[in-house]
C-alpha cells in the first residue's frame, strides 16, 4: 500500500526542518567555541603584554640602577682623585714653603750676622766720635768759663768782643782739624760713616783716629763661624804662626782639615775612589772623625744616587778605623729614629738607604735591618711601606744571603698588607713590583757592584747595633776643641798613615806569598817574645756567637756548611764548632734533620770533623743523666742519623754496656731512642745484618752481652720491651745452647758435708 503524496511532502518538510535545526545548533556551537578561543587569546595577549611591561620595567629599573651605580663610582673616583691632588699640592706647597722659610731664615741669619759685625764696628766708631765730641765740649765749656771769669775781673765791654773772637778762632781751628783728618782718612782708605757737609758728602772721623791703632779683626774665630779664606792665604797664615801649640794655629789647622775632608768627599765617585781613599788617609781622621761622618752624611743626603760610593768609602775606612765606622752607623740610627718620630719621609729614606748599603758592605749587621723593617711594617702606612720597599730594594739580595728566614717573614708581612688593601693603589703596586724583583733574584739591584768590592770579608768589622739601644752621636766631635798634645798626636797619626799607605802600596805591588811569609815571621817573633793568653775566653764567646748566628740565619744545611767553612777555623776551634752544632740541635723543641745533615756534611768532607763528633758521643753518653728528656731525645736522634749515614764509625757503640748495673734510666732511654731511630732509617732486616757483621762484633759486644746469663736475659728483655725483639734472635740461641748448671743432688758430695757444718758453725 503506497503512501499518498501529501503525506510524503509532510515527511519531507519535517526532515528539512530537523536538518535545519541541527545545522543551526552546529553553527551556534562553532560560534561559541570561536568566542571562547577569542576570549582565551585575548586573555593570553593581555597576560603577555603585562609580563612584557613588567620585564621592561624591571629592565629599566636595572638599567637605571646600573647607571646610578656607575655615576656613583665615577663620582667617588673623581673625589678620591681630587683629594689626592689637593693632598699632593698641599704637601708640595708645605715642602716648598718649608724650604723657602729655611732659605729666608738662613738669609736673615746671615744678614743679621753681617749687620751685627758692621754695627759693632759702626758703634765703636760712634762711641769714639762721641767721646771726642764730649771731650771737646767740656774743654770748650772750661774755656768759656775761664774767659768769663777773666772778663768779669776786667769789667769792660771789650772783654765780650775778645771772648767772642776767641770762640770763633777755636771753632775755625776745630773745623780745620776735622777737614785735615778727613783728608788723611781718605788717603789711607779708612774712615767712619759719611755725613753731608754743604753739597758734598765727607767722611767723619774722630780727631784721635791716628793715635789709636786699628783693631785687628779675627776672620776665623768670628761669631758667624769664620769668613772664607783662600787655601793659599790660610797656609800663609799658618806658616806665620811660630807657636804650633797655640789655639790660633790649631784652629787654622782645624779649618784646613775641614775644607780638605769636605772637598775630597764631594769629589768621590766610582772611578776615583781609590785615589780619594789614599788622600783621606793622609788627613788626620782620628781627630776629624766627627767632621768626616758629618760630611759623608751630608753628601749622601744631597746625592742619594752616590750612596753606594759613600758606603764603600766608609767600609774601607772602617777596616782601619772601626770607631769611625761605628760612629757613622750610630748617627744614622739616631737620624732614622728622629726622622721616623717626626714623620720626615725624605730624611728617613736617605737614612735607611745609607744603612742598607752599609749592610751590603758588611759594616752593619743584618739584625739592624730586620728591626728597621719590622718597625716600618708594624703599623703600616703609605709612607712607611714605601720606605720599607725602598730599603728592601737596596739590601734585599744581601739579606737573602744572610738571613733567608727573616726575609721570608718580611715578605709574608708585605703579602698580608697587600691583601688587606688599606693602602693607596700606588703603594700596592710598589709591593707587587717588590715581589717581582724578589722572584727575579734582585738581579736589577745587586748588593755591591764589582768596582766597589774593595774590602775582603775577613778583614771587615761588622758592628752589631740594635734599634732601641742608647746611642751617643758624639756631636762634640764636630766642633773645634783645643788639644794640649796637638803636636804629639799629629806625629803619631803621621806614623799610622805612613804604615797604612805603605802597607797598601806593598799589597798592590807584591803577591800573596810575601804577605804570608811576613805574617809567619811576625807570628814567630810573637812566639819568641811571649804570647799574651786571653783567659777571659772573649774570642771563644765571639766564635760561638758567630757560629750560632750563622746556623740560625741559614736556609738549608748546604748554605750553613758553606758559610761555616768560610770562617776558616783554626785547628783548635773545630771541636768547638762541633759542640756548637750539637748544642743548637739539643736546644730545639723537636729534632730537626737540618743539624744531622749539617754534621754529616762536615764528617764526610774531612776526617778532622768526624773525630770530634766521636769524642762528643762518648762524653755525651757518660753525662747523659744530666740531660733533660727533650735534649736527650734530640741528641739520640742526632747520633742515630750520623751512624745510619756512616758519618761516624759504629765502633763508638763499644762504649755502651747494656747491663742492669752499668746503665741508668737516662742511658736506657738514650739507647732505646737510638736503636728505634736506626730501625726506622734502615729497617729491621738491614739493622740485624749490621749487628751480625763480623767486623763489628767488638762494637756490639757490650750491647748484646754473652758473658753471663743474667746480662743476656736483661738485654733480651730490654730490646723486646722496646719492640726490637728481632735483634735478639742470636742471643736467644746462645742462651738456649749455653751449658746449664748441674742439679743440686749431683753437685753435693760427701766431702761437702763438713764444709756445710763449718759454715753452719760459723753462723752460730
Amino acid at each position: 500500500m503506497s503512501e499518498s503524496p501529501p503525506m510524503k511532502e509532510t515527511r519531507h518538510a519535517l526532515s528539512d526542518k530537523s536538518s535545519d535545526s541541527e545545522n543551526d545548533h552546529v553553527r551556534h556551537t562553532d560560534h561559541d567555541r570561536r568566542k571562547e578561543r577569542r576570549r582565551d587569546a585575548d586573555a593570553d595577549h593581555k597576560r603577555i603584554v603585562i609580563e612584557r611591561r613588567r620585564s621592561d620595567a624591571a629592565h629599566d629599573h636595572q638599567r637605571d640602577s646600573d647607571h646610578h651605580r656607575r655615576q656613583d663610582r665615577g663620582h667617588d673616583r673623581r673625589r678620591e682623585h681630587d683629594r689626592n691632588r689637593d693632598r699632593d699640592r698641599k704637601e708640595s706647597h708645605e715642602q716648598g714653603w718649608r724650604g723657602d722659610q729655611h732659605r729666608k731664615d738662613d738669609h736673615k741669619h746671615n744678614r743679621r750676622e753681617g749687620r751685627s759685625e758692621g754695627h759693632r764696628d759702626e758703634n765703636s766708631r760712634r762711641d769714639d766720635h762721641k767721646n771726642d765730641r764730649d771731650r771737646n765740649q767740656r774743654d770748650e765749656q772750661k774755656d768759656h768759663q775761664r774767659d768769663d771769669r777773666r772778663d768779669d775781673r776786667r769789667g769792660d765791654s771789650r772783654g765780650d768782643r775778645r771772648r767772642d773772637d776767641r770762640r770763633e778762632d777755636r771753632r775755625g781751628d776745630r773745623r780745620d782739624d776735622e777737614r785735615l783728618s778727613d783728608l788723611r782718612t781718605d788717603q789711607s782708605g779708612r774712615g767712619g760713616r759719611e755725613e753731608p757737609v754743604g753739597h758734598k758728602r765727607v767722611r767723619k772721623s774722630s780727631p784721635d783716629a791716628e793715635a789709636e791703632p786699628p783693631r785687628k779683626k779675627d776672620v776665623i774665630t768670628g761669631r758667624t763661624g769664620g769668613a772664607y779664606i783662600p787655601p793659599a792665604r790660610l797656609r800663609m797664615m799658618q806658616q806665620q804662626i811660630t807657636d804650633k801649640s797655640s789655639v790660633e794655629y790649631q784652629r787654622i789647622a782645624w779649618e784646613a782639615l775641614k775644607k780638605s775632608i769636605n772637598g775630597l768627599v764631594n769629589k768621590a765617585n766610582v772611578g776615583n775612589i781609590d785615589v780619594i781613599i789614599k788622600e783621606l788617609m793622609r788627613e788626620n781622621l782620628v781627630r776629624g772623625r766627627g767632621l768626616l761622618c758629618r760630611t759623608i752624611m751630608t753628601a749622601q743626603a744631597a746625592s742619594p744616587t752616590f750612596t753606594h760610593v759613600y758606603a764603600a768609602l766608609v767600609a774601607v775606612i772602617n777596616t782601619r778605623f772601626p770607631q769611625t765606622g761605628e760612629l757613622i752607623l750610630k748617627r744614622l740610627v739616631i737620624q732614622f729614629r728622629r726622622s721616623f718620630r717626626r714623620n720626615d719621609k725624605l730624611t728617613c729614606m736617605a737614612s735607611v738607604r745609607f744603612i742598607a748599603h752599609l749592610l751590603n758592605q758588611q759594616v752593619a749587621h743584618e739584625v739592624l735591618a730586620l728591626e728597621i723593617l719590622t718597625l716600618l711594617l708594624g703599623n703600616s702606612t703609605d709612607d712607611s711601606v714605601e720606605v720599607a720597599v725602598a730599603f728592601l730594594k737596596e739590601c734585599g739580595m744581601k739579606l737573602t744571603e744572610l738571613t733567608p728566614k727573616g726575609v721570608h717573614a718580611i715578605f709574608e708581612r708585605l703579602r698580608s698588607i697587600l691583601h688587606e688593601a688599606n693602602l693607596d693603589k700606588r703603594v700596592q703596586y710598589m709591593i707587587e713590583v717588590m715581589f717581582a724583583i724578589r722572584k727575579d733574584g734582585f738581579s736589577a739591584h745587586p748588593s755591591v757592584v764589582k768596582e766597589l768590592e774593595l774590602v775582603e770579608e775577613e778583614s771587615q768589622y761588622t758592628h752589631l747595633l740594635a734599634l732601641d739601644d742608647t746611642l751617643d752621636g758624639e756631636d762634640m766631635l764636630n766642633v773645634f776643641k783645643f788639644d794640649p798634645e796637638f803636636a804629639e798626636n799629629e806625629e803619631r797619626y803621621a806614623e799610622i798613615a805612613k804604615d797604612i799607605l805603605g802597607s797598601d802600596d806593598e799589597g798592590e805591588g807584591s803577591g800573596g806569598d810575601d804577605s804570608d811569609d811576613e805574617e809567619e815571621e811576625e807570628e814567630e817573633q810573637a812566639e819568641g817574645n811571649g804570647e799574651i793568653i786571653d783567659n777571659t775566653e772573649t774570642n771563644l764567646v765571639a766564635l760561638r756567637r758567630t757560629i750560632y748566628l750563622t746556623i740560625q740565619s741559614s736556609l738549608n744545611f748546604e748554605e750553613c756548611a758553606h758559610k761555616l767553612l768560610k770562617l776558616e777555623l783554626k785547628p783548635g776551634q773545630v771541636g768547638e764548632m762541633c759542640h756548637m752544632i750539637l748544642d743548637c740541635c739539643a736546644q730545639q723543641r723537636t729534632y730537626e734533620k737540618f743539624f744531622g745533615l749539617l754534621a754529616q756534611r762536615f764528617c764526610q768532607l774531612k776526617k778532622d770533623y768526624a773525630e770530634p763528633f766521636e769524642q762528643i758521643f762518648l762524653s755525651s753518653y757518660d753525662t747523659i743523666h744530666r740531660f733533660e728528656t727533650n735534649k736527650l731525645r734530640n741528641v739520640a736522634k742526632f747520633f742515630a742519623h750520623l751512624l745510619f749515614t756512616d758519618a761516624i764509625p759504629w765502633n763508638v757503640l763499644s762504649h755502651i754496656k747494656l747491663t742492669e748495673d752499668d746503665t741508668t734510666s737516662s742511658s736506657r732511654i738514650f739507647i732505646k731512642i737510638l736503636f728505634q731511630e736506626l730501625c726506622e732509617y734502615m729497617g729491621l732486616p738491614k739493622l740485624n745484618e749490621r749487628i751480625k757483621d763480623p767486623t763489628l762484633q767488638d762494637a756490639f759486644e757490650g750491647l748484646f752481652p754473652r758473658d753471663l746469663p743474667k746480662n743476656t736475659r736483661f738485654a733480651i728483655n730490654f730490646f723486646t720491651s722496646i719492640g726490637l725483639g728481632g735483634l735478639t734472635a742470636d742471643l736467644r740461641e746462645h742462651l738456649k745452647s749455653a751449658p746449664k748448671p748441674a742439679p743440686v743432688s749431683d753437685t753435693i758430695a760427701a766431702p761437702a758435708a763438713p764444709a756445710k757444718k763449718e759454715v753452719y758453725f760459723i753462723k752460730q
